[in-house]
């Protein structure tokens, strides 16, 4: 169960680093603009905020491979807080902005969560 758990815990890590290149280096290009359904207006207007959302996913994706690199109890702690606050972000990215989040965002960082715990 721990493998799984850190597989998913890994994969959760991955998107936020994606999304970390969307929102901070390809917003204002066709990848960017598509992933968002921005035209190149809205692109350019909201550019400075995708950025800043970009660097907290990136801290996110960090504090998970820390998670899986750490020994424990750090580790796990780490990849607990870590995946709690994705699927917090997710809740309240699909509450405010776009549902697709939920299942974008905190639907992995939930099931990883549950890995993470049942594997302790």
């Amino acid at each position: 169960m721990e493998a799984v758990a850190n597989v998913l815990v890994g994969l959760v890590a991955a998107l936020h680093a994606y999304i970390l290149v969307m929102e901070m280096f390809l917003w204002q290009k066709k990848p960017g603009m598509r992933f968002h359904g921005f035209d190149r207006d809205m692109a350019k207007a909201t550019a400075a905020m995708a950025a800043n959302q970009g660097l907290y996913n990136g801290f996110l994706a960090a504090g998970l491979v820390w998670g899986l690199i750490a020994a424990d109890p750090t580790g796990f702690r780490a990849q607990v807080f870590f995946l709690s606050c994705v699927i917090v972000a997710g809740v309240y990215g699909a509450v405010t902005a776009n549902v697709r989040i939920l299942v974008a965002q905190a639907l992995p960082g939930a099931l990883a969560l549950g890995a993470v715990l049942l594997a302790r």
